[in-house]
């Protein structure tokens, strides 16, 4: 396929797969439970932190997490406290632990309190190509507190060459507005053009077979050179991709 041709086939395939039947099997479909701006946030972040192994195991860890919290994640973070903690001590994802699930409950309290909310953290590091130093000085912030180092490796560093999955598919949801209903576009502040598409395996592979990318390893510059591929077919909307590519790889065995 020419540019123009892999074009063509790549939006139809967004279509086929941005719409709201993707919700039904998707982690997406935790924070869409919610209508409250800063509920809908805290549930896509913590939901996304744990994105990683089977979806079912992830929406199912998921429904019981909003549950831990009264299904009102904003009013639980902002109203806890080391005698409440015991709630969530039972909660494990993987490797991702109630003492990581504890610290970063606190670790957005701190964000909502003191730094004017997950939005404001992003966008006052943005710059007009990336999120990706906005991601690495978010780290700083939200691990400012004191923690178990092992909590750490939950949150991914661009600039330790991590393509950081999960953040920028939170960062997707949070961001574009896709009119289908499916991510929110709730933050104004941030452009859709400065979006990273998620790379992970399906979308990898999948971009590795239409020439989208070289690169062999999953990492940060393997990102950057998928991000330039992507601007090049829409340079406003690049990560409208991410559907094609994750569809084609996971739901088409492309």
């Amino acid at each position: 396929m020419n540019k123009s041709e892999l074009k063509e086939f790549l939006d139809e395939k967004v279509v086929l797969y941005n719409n709201p039947n993707f919700i039904e099997t998707d982690p997406i479909q935790i924070p869409h439970k919610f209508s409250l701006k800063e509920d809908i946030e805290i549930a896509g972040f913590l939901v996304a932190t744990i994105a990683w192994g089977n979806r079912k195991s992830i929406i199912n860890n998921g429904n019981k997490l909003m549950g831990l919290m009264g299904n009102s994640p904003y009013d639980f973070v902002m109203d806890f406290s080391e005698k409440n903690s015991g709630i969530l001590s039972n909660f494990v994802h993987r490797t991702f632990n109630a003492a990581d699930l504890i610290y970063f409950i606190k670790a957005l309290q701190n964000i909502y309190q003191n730094h004017g909310g997950l939005e404001k953290v992003f966008a006052n590091h943005t710059n007009e190509d990336s999120l990706q130093t906005a991601i690495h000085h978010f780290k700083k912030i939200f691990f400012e507190l004191p923690h178990l180092s092992r909590s750490e490796k939950h949150i991914s560093d661009p600039l330790k060459n991590s393509a950081a999955k999960r953040i920028n598919m939170f960062l997707r949801w949070m961001v574009r507005n896709d009119a289908k209903g499916v991510d929110f576009g709730l933050w104004q502040s941030i452009s859709p053009s400065q979006l990273s598409c998620p790379l992970d395996v399906h979308s990898g592979n999948v971009a590795r077979k239409l020439k989208l990318l070289i690169r062999k390893q999953n990492d940060a510059k393997a990102l950057a050179e998928l991000d330039l591929s992507l601007r090049k077919f829409d340079a406003r909307d690049p990560v409208k991709y991410d559907f094609a590519l994750f569809g084609l790889g996971a739901f088409e065995r492309f």
